[in-house]
This record gives structure tokens, C-alpha cells and sequence, in this order.
């Protein structure tokens, strides 16, 4: 819901009481005749716009709602009898009047905004030619209208929010972010600039910055629920699940029908496993708006789909009839494939997974194999058992840190969760701390050796970080499947924590991966080419693990083997890290605790074979990863 602005239902009903409101007025007495006065009529027609208009503020309205605000008006006007070049015509006036509506204390117009009447009327012109090609579905175009504004006045702020709008839409986001961040500059007291700016950083996947910005817009209006969803948003994904609960009960209380709240607390209940209770939550947001994509979206993660759920499906193909943001076609997409895989209809969801990953393409960086091969070469040729048993100056000896790792779906989550069930143990979910070390000091990661004192500052920082997630548990599990890349960075730094690999049916993974949509990761799950080349240079890479890790830190748990035999490698995997058996750690889907990865339905149900041998549904759409089963544990 991060970027819901994009949902315009309240602007389509806004357009239509517009027009009644306008209607309602002596002028529909003279809409016979309107056009012969319309000369003499139009300063009192500007004054009862502008009287509707004020209605319209608190919509925040963008170029994409306020394209569907105008076509709803025009063509309730055209429904009461008016002809289109009249309809047209009020519809032009409406929109300057929405263009210049904002409050002083959110100066949408620049200071330096040409006083011309020629440069006024080419801005007028090309913002309403915008909003045209918008109502079409032409953001290109809108695009190129956008930037003849900013051609005249660089620092038109309504020009560089809506130049934002269309390009999210042509899923070209970091110029939208550019776009986004100079409307901030320039009225760094718009909210909604703010506000667009932390959206589309979240959808990046920069949720430090997004939180910033979504902060200021918050400060700037906190009376309004948008921005208040948007930072909750930002804190659930991280990890700030009571921070994130926080601002969308106070969104509900401002706004108790704002569907970003009801979806924000239904995502909530879903990583709690309160099923039941983020399905109400839904269904609710879709009482006060059927066409809530996010809403629509999350219904099917929340139960196993049926045949019986076919109004859902059809609900979803008329969404996707709508211009939409390339993440939310792609997010429905996903989700029509969830529902076929779940029905048995096994090419329907094929091809919806297929046509979700190209949606994703348009938005992602793409995978670049010759950069992970030379990844794994420096590592591989850097990170040598003699290297690796030499710990770094000021390494800890603590033996909490538990590394669950893997490739993204191997069930890493279902491992923590069978640990972090026994009393003795917790789950800190997903940590970023070896990532983000690695996105400032890669040189550390391929093997040069930091400087002296980093050891001990890294150790006590990563431990303080456990802490955070528990104070007393002996052992705290941190299951970033990436932090497979960092073995031996890792080993020195913390030489008695314990590395758990899991490992899965590599067709079964990267099936599994092509099926998932990681929104703001894993660009190589996208093509089944770039994923059989990630999983053998993954494959690679565990395998060097393999031969130079001290034989008692890594244990190699297969995942159809922990489904088979649940009680037997459990004992295994307790006795490896250290602590005594308990049969709770069989009873893993009853444990209450927040599950934030994509297996939080998966964890919450006993254990089950039907992802053991998944692929065999899909065998002939399969082609480059069908070779991957060649490959030796």
C-alpha cells in the first residue's frame, strides 16, 4: 500500500460529485445555452469551480487521480445533456482550478513562475495536455508534456509531482525519485512531495531514506492518514512491527475507512499467523473500496484458494483491464498465480507467474551474471582455509549468533521457526547487518583484510544487535539466507557462531523463487535463465564453504529430509548448536512470534510434503532449470 496514491477510486466518485455540486448550481438551469453565454458566464463559472474545488483538496490529489477526477466529471456532465466541446471546456477550467488549489503553506507554484501571459498560457496548456494523455493511459506522453512545463519553469512543483506519478507508472523510478526529491527542494514544505519521495524510495527498496522522508511528510501533515500509512509501510519492512502498528491505528482513528490502514494491520495479523483476523481486515477495505488492489492482492495469501473463490478471479481480471503501476500489475499478477497453482490449474498459473516477472523487469535492475561470477571467484580465491582459521583481531568467542542460510526458499523460515520454538531460543527474522556491511566495505567481503580494531567493533555490533532481539536467549537465530555469501567474513569476526545450510531440490528452489515476488529483491528470480545461473554460482560457493569451514560450525540440513523426518533432524540440529531437546521444537506452528518473510502461512501449518517435488507440475515450461539436478549436494 506503500504506493496507493496510485488508487483513484476516491477521485473517480470526487469527479462525479463535482459535477453534481456544479449542476446543482443555477447553471444547470442554462446548460441549453451555456455555451452561447460562455463568454459572458465564465467568471461565474470560475467561482463555482472554485468552490467545488475546495471539496477536492483533501484527495492529495496527483496526475493520475486528478485525470480520473476530470473524466468522471466530464462525462457526468456529457450524461446530463451537456455536448463535449462544453464539457471540454468546464473540464479545461476545472482543471486550472485543481492546478492552483493548493494552500500557501504547500506552495505547488514556483516563485519564479513566468508572469507572461504567453509562458502561463504554454504551462496551462501542457499540464492540461498531460492530464489528457494520463486519462488515456499515455504516460509517455504525459511525460514529454510534463517536461515542456519544466522546460519554462524547472521548479514547477505540480509539473514534478505528476512527471513523478507518470513515470512510476512506466516503472522508471529512479527518475521519478529524481523527480520526487527536486519537488521536495523546491517546496520542502509540500507534504505530498515528501510523502511521493519516501514511496517510491520504499519501492526501491531504501527504506532508511524512505523512513526520513515519510517522517518529514507526517511532521508536515499530521492530521492526514496517508502519510502515516506510508511510514508504517516502511516500518514493517523494517522490522518495526509495533512502530508500524502504531501509525496505522492512529491513520484508522483520523480516516476510519482509509484502506491503507486496514491493509497495513491485515499484513500485520498475516506475520503473526492471525489468519482469520488480516482476511476481515481485507475484506473490510473492500467494503469501502471493491477496487483496492492491495486488499484484492492479499486475500489469497491468507488460505489455500479453491474453485469456490471464482468471483476473486474475475474481480482480478477486470483490475488488470485498468492502467496500472508496473508493481501493481505484477503484484496481481502474482496473485492470480498463487490462486491457479492453488486450484491445480498448473499453466493458467504458469503463464500469470510469467507474465508477473516481466511486469517486474520493467522496475528492477537487472541481474548482471558476470559481476556474481566474479563475486564468487574473489571469494573462492581470497577466503582459504588457512585465511579462514585465523580469526580477526578482537573476534567474539560467543556462541549465541546462529546463521540459518540457503537459497531464498529453501525453508530457511521453517528451520528458524523449529528453533526459535525451543524455550532456550529466539528468532531475529532477517537481519541486514551483514548486507549493509558488505554494501560499504566489499572489499572486506572478497577478502582484504580490515583494519586493526574492526574485529572486535563488528563483533560487539552484531552482538548488540542480538541483544535487541533478545537479552537472555542462549541462542539467536539470524536466517538472511544471503549471509551464504559472507561465510568466512563472518567466521572470523564470531569463530564459535554456528552456520546451518539448508538445503532443497534446486528445481524445487528456483521454481519456488520465479513464483515469489520479492518486490525489492533477488533480480535474478525474474528469468528462469539468470536464476539457473545464480543457483549454480551459488551452488559454488557452498560448496567452497563446504571445504574450508571447520567441519563442527556448518551442518547441512536437506529440506526433504527435515519434512520426512522432522523429529530426527531436529535432534540433530539442537545437539549441533548446543542445547538440550525439547518436543516443543516439533510443535513449531503453534509458536507465537512474528514471521516476516514470505513462508508466514507456510510455518503457521503442520509439516506437509506437497512442496517436495513442486516442479513435477511444471516440467515443460521448465528448460534451463531442469539441469540444475545434475549438480552434486
Amino acid at each position: 500500500m506503500i504506493l496507493e496514491w496510485f488508487n483513484a477510486q476516491e477521485a473517480i466518485d470526487a469527479g462525479g460529485a463535482l459535477a453534481d455540486s456544479f449542476l446543482r448550481d443555477d447553471v444547470r438551469a442554462n446548460k441549453g445555452r451555456a455555451k452561447a453565454q460562455a463568454g459572458d458566464r465564465r467568471a461565474e463559472v470560475q467561482r463555482l469551480l472554485r468552490r467545488a474545488v475546495l471539496d477536492a483538496k483533501p484527495l492529495k490529489l496527483n496526475l493520475f487521480k486528478r485525470a480520473k477526477l476530470l473524466g468522471a466529471f466530464k462525462w457526468r456532465l456529457i450524461e446530463q445533456g451537456f455536448d463535449d466541446a462544453r464539457a471540454d471546456e468546464l473540464t479545461h477550467l476545472l482543471l486550472l482550478q485543481l492546478s492552483g488549489a493548493r494552500a500557501p503553506s504547500a506552495p505547488y507554484q514556483s516563485a519564479r513562475l513566468p508572469s507572461e501571459g504567453g509562458a502561463r498560457k504554454r504551462i496551462d496548456q501542457a499540464i492540461g495536455a498531460a492530464d489528457a494523455a494520463a486519462r488515456r493511459g499515455d504516460y509517455a506522453e504525459a511525460v514529454v508534456r510534463l517536461q515542456e512545463v519544466l522546460s519554462v519553469d524547472a521548479d514547477h512543483v505540480i509539473a514534478l509531482c505528476n512527471l513523478g506519478d507518470a513515470l512510476c507508472f512506466l516503472g522508471r523510478y529512479p527518475e521519478a525519485e529524481q523527480a520526487y526529491r527536486r519537488a521536495a527542494q523546491v517546496a520542502p514544505k509540500s507534504a505530498d512531495a515528501h510523502l511521493k519521495l519516501g514511496a517510491v524510495l520504499h519501492s526501491r527498496g531504501e527504506f532508511a531514506g524512505a523512513e526520513t522522508a515519510l517522517r518529514r511528510a507526517v511532521k508536515l501533515e499530521p492530521r492526514s492518514p496517508n502519510p502515516l500509512c506510508a511510514l508504517g509501510h516502511t516500518l514493517t519492512a523494517l522490522h518495526r512491527t509495533d512502530d508500524a502498528k502504531i501509525c496505522f491505528e492512529k491513520a484508522l482513528r483520523l480516516k476510519p475507512r482509509s484502506t491503507g490502514a486496514l491493509c497495513g494491520l491485515a499484513r500485520l495479523a498475516t506475520m503473526d499467523g492471525k489468519f482469520g483476523d488480516a482476511e476481515a481486515l481485507l475484506r473490510r477495505a473492500l467494503e469501502f473500496d471493491p477496487e483496492c488492489i492491495e486488499a484484492h492482492t492479499w486475500l489469497v495469501e491468507q488460505r489455500r484458494m479453491t474453485p469456490a473463490d471464482q468471483d476473486w478471479i474475475e474481480r482480478t481480471r477486470r483490475l488488470l483491464e485498468r492502467p496500472l503501476a508496473p508493481m501493481q500489475e505484477s503484484g496481481l499478477r502474482f496473485a492470480m498465480g498463487k490462486y491457479f497453482d492453488d486450484i491445480g490449474d498448473y499453466a493458467s498459473a504458469f503463464e500469470a507467474f510469467r507474465k508477473a516477472n516481466e511486469e517486474r523487469k520493467k522496475i528492477s535492475i537487472r541481474y548482471d551474471r558476470a559481476a556474481r561470477t566474479a563475486w564468487v571467484d574473489d571469494v573462492v580465491r581470497h577466503y582459504t582455509a588457512e585465511r579462514i582459521a585465523t580469526p580477526l583481531a578482537g573476534a567474539s568467542e560467543s556462541q549465541r549468533p546462529v546463521f540459518v542460510v540457503g537459497m531464498m526458499r529453501s525453508g530457511t523460515t521453517l528451520l528458524e521457526q523449529i528453533i526459535a520454538s525451543h524455550p532456550r531460543a529466539t528468532g531475529a527474522g532477517e537481519l541486514q547487518f551483514w548486507g549493509i556491511l558488505e554494501y560499504k566495505h566489499q572489499d572486506w567481503m572478497r577478502g582484504r583484510v580490515p583494519d586493526l580494531g574492526v574485529g572486535e567493533n563488528l563483533a560487539q555490533s552484531y552482538l548488540e544487535e542480538l541483544a535487541r532481539h533478545s537479552s537472555d536467549a542462549a541462542r539467536v537465530i539470524d536466517k538472511t539466507p544471503a549471509n551464504v555469501d559472507y561465510l568466512g567474513f563472518i567466521h572470523r569476526v564470531l569463530p564459535n557462531a554456528r552456520f546451518i545450510y539448508m538445503r532443497r531440490d534446486p528445481v524445487d528452489t528456483c521454481l519456488s523463487c520465479y513464483f515469489q515476488n520479492f518486490v525489492n529483491a533477488a533480480s535474478f528470480a525474474m528469468d528462469l535463465q539468470d536464476l539457473a545461473h545464480y543457483y549454480r554460482e551459488h551452488h559454488r560457493l557452498i560448496a567452497h564453504w563446504r571445504s574450508v569451514l571447520p567441519k563442527d560450525v556448518l551442518l547441512e540440513v536437506p529440506y526433504e529430509g527435515l519434512i520426512s523426518d522432522p523429529e530426527a533432524w531436529s535432534r540433530r540440529i539442537l545437539e549441533f548448536i548446543g542445547l538440550e531437546w525439547d518436543p516443543k521444537v516439533l510443535e513449531f506452528y503453534k509458536t507465537e512470534r512474528a514471521v516476516l518473510t514470505a513462508s508466514h502461512w507456510q510455518v503457521r501449518q503442520k509439516v506437509y510434503s506437497s512442496s517436495v517435488g513442486r516442479s513435477k507440475h511444471y516440467q515443460k515450461y521448465l528448460g534451463p532449470l531442469l539441469k540444475l539436478r545434475g549438480l552434486s549436494p
